[in-house]
């Protein structure tokens, strides 16, 4: 049996390593158009930033280490340029000597990967406008960085690549403005809780400039000027990182079906619409695991775990992908950043009748030192309480929080079994009522009618028939309040009944939410009519001001 695996890096190179642990005796052919086979893609940024100083460190395996181990005919800078399905050959073309034969195969993988989406606009050949991608592209910027000394950068996208590039090039000593054309950056969040990362880039320097879209780059004098709605602005170089689209050219070429954004289409099995021939990584289109929906998700866990069921299948394996929830995770400066499943503003796109709790708690225990504010979504369906998506922002235990919800994602939990689950606990680690359980807690007290819940949106929409009232202590009152509202702090509630209105709804807020739950079931009991604003105060002062919020010796309500 002879299997060509087209591309390396992380779908490529796991099926090759794979089909060799399965069958000592296949025939194994990569070809990979770089000079790189198999390569830590999502390192390449720390590189151009220097926190990874070694350029050896970035390569996984070799061509010769590779073959040493297992025996895997490697062929780097050599490109396959077209399949001829019929006689089960692939063309490929040496990129060295120009040369072009022809390699037969039982099977063909193809694992191309994606390629950066550069816009249809002027002056995207600029020399001092890179994308970031490949290898070869990290060498080229971290030389460019070393030998020109740029002081100023723009950084187009505000993505993973985008926000690790504005980090590294920071760490670098550059001045870096960040171009995003959406209202937030990371679409893995909601606008809720983009804010928070957003007035940490600011905290670090960076210039965030969201709703700007970039029209035309130019050199000139001897510098890049970047012009979108706003005027043009000079820099001394750029990064363009608004996306990436699959590398499908070659699957479509041959007659292969090619589904969401140009992805190919693939079975659970990771076979094409040629029986012979698989796909794997970041060019195939995938099954959202919560939604259904075809989707393209281009992430290296998928990718590797495409490549290992390719090959069993190949070897007569009977083995499925069940799909992608595009659980990711990345680092802003000082701040974890994760997310799994759908995002609220997703999962009404599917259709899906949702609502999300918001909670700011603490990493571990409050009185054991060190611990810091994350500040947590968890995103639900209405009626049935199943958990479709979550979204963490933070610094200790973060993406922990997320992988938890991830794996009560894969096993059809609801909030109630969020509610229910025995996590792990001690002081320096979490809380008695862990972030995860305390989320499922939230979402119960809603789906049984404990509390009724309103977003800061609907809070401040003011009819005459509501109130704001504010149950935080005076000395948070006096840090920052809103206009109107009636402050009276949660302890002395019920001794200042009097002073809310009976015939009006009262919408209260505290600092993080916990004690304005605290409040309302005071206060229905009572016979008012209130709600509670989701996230608290905290979450309104994200949204609306550019300042960093205080995380760190912060107790579990906030103060």
């Amino acid at each position: 049996m002879k299997t060509v695996i087209v591309g390396g890096v992380a779908g490529g190179a796991s099926a090759a390593a794979r089909l060799r642990r399965l069958d000592e005796s296949a025939e194994i052919v990569v070809i990979e158009r770089t000079g790189y086979v198999s390569y830590a893609n999502c390192g390449l940024p720390y590189y151009i930033g220097g926190t990874i100083e070694d350029r050896a460190k970035l390569t996984l395996q070799t061509p010769e280490s590779f073959r040493r181990r297992f025996r895997v005919d490697v062929r780097v800078n050599q490109e396959v340029t077209s399949i001829d399905r019929a006689a089960k050959e692939v063309v490929v073309h040496d990129l060295a000597t120009g040369e072009e034969y022809r390699e037969s195969y039982d099977y063909l993988v193809l694992s191309p990967g994606a390629r950066a989406v550069v816009p249809a606009i002027a002056g995207t050949d600029a020399q001092r406008l890179f994308t970031l991608r490949t290898v070869e592209d990290t060498f080229a910027i971290h030389d460019y960085v070393a030998d020109a000394k740029p002081q100023t950068a723009a950084v187009v996208g505000g993505g993973f690549i985008g926000i690790e590039m504005a980090e590294n090039l920071v760490d670098r000593g550059l001045k870096v403005a960040l171009y995003q054309r959406p209202s937030h950056v990371l679409p893995i969040l909601d606008d809720d809780m983009a804010p928070f990362v957003h007035n940490h880039l600011r905290a670090k320097g960076v210039e965030v400039r969201l709703g700007a879209d970039v029209q035309e780059f130019m050199e000139r004098d001897g510098a890049l000027n970047v012009r979108d709605g706003q005027g043009v602005r000079s820099f001394d170089m750029a990064v363009l990182a608004i996306g990436v689209v699959p590398e499908s050219d070659l699957a479509r070429d041959a007659g292969l079906e090619l589904g969401v954004k140009g992805a190919i289409v693939v079975d659970d099995h990771m076979r094409t619409s040629d029986p012979s021939i698989y796909a794997v990584g970041d060019a195939v289109q995938v099954s959202h695991v919560v939604s259904g929906a075809s989707s393209h998700i281009a992430l290296a866990g998928p990718a590797n775990k495409q490549g290992r069921i390719a090959a069993d299948n190949i070897c007569g394996a009977d083995r499925a992908f069940s799909g992608s929830l595009g659980s990711s995770v990345l680092k802003v400066f000082d701040l974890t950043v994760a997310a799994t499943g759908l995002t609220e503003r997703a999962a009404r796109a599917a259709g899906i009748d949702c609502d999300a709790v918001l909670l700011s708690p603490p990493s571990h225990a409050s009185y054991y030192p060190g611990g810091s504010a994350m500040r947590l979504k968890v995103v639900f369906e209405r009626g049935n309480g199943r958990v479709l998506g979550a979204q963490a922002i933070g610094t200790d235990g973060v993406e922990k929080r997320i992988d938890v919800v991830a794996t009560a994602i894969y096993g059809k939990m609801t909030a109630y079994d969020l509610a229910d689950l025995d996590l792990c606990y001690a002081p320096p680690f979490s809380s008695a009522k862990d972030p995860v359980n305390m989320a499922g807690f939230m979402i119960c007290n809603i789906l049984d009618g404990a509390v009724e819940q309103v977003r800061w949106d609907e809070a401040l929409d003011l009819s005459e028939n509501a109130v704001l009232v504010d149950v935080r202590t005076a000395s948070e009152f006096d840090r920052g309040s809103i206009e109107g509202a009636i402050h009276i702090p949660v302890d002395e509630l019920r001794e200042r009944m009097e002073e809310l209105p009976v015939d009006k709804l009262l919408y209260v807020h505290c600092q993080s939410g916990l004690r304005s739950y605290l409040a309302c079931r005071v206060l229905a009991q009572h016979g008012f009519s209130c709600a509670n604003v989701a996230g608290g105060y905290v979450f309104y002062e994200a949204a609306t001001t550019d300042n960093e919020q205080r995380a760190a010796d912060v107790g579990p309500c906030g103060l």
